[in-house]
């Protein structure tokens, strides 16, 4: 195994990750707010499961969405 290789895969893959699952929840607060479902001073729980079936790994990280 390239160790440098492996590190940068798994750098490149995290950055997708946490760009796209930012963007995806800027998305859904701007929708819940226009639509009127929340009002903008929540904190909202939130699960992140990252599944690696080859490995059979499969982990949640829990945590919070502040909006205010």
């Amino acid at each position: 195994m390239d160790d440098e290789a492996f590190n940068i895969s798994i750098r490149k893959f995290l950055k997708v990750v946490g760009v796209s699952s930012q963007r995806e929840i800027e998305q859904a607060v701007a929708k819940a707010l226009q639509d009127g479902s929340i009002q903008g001073d929540e904190t909202l729980p939130a699960t992140m499961t990252l599944e690696i079936a080859g490995l059979k790994l499969r982990v949640a990280f829990d945590g919070e969405v502040k909006l205010q």
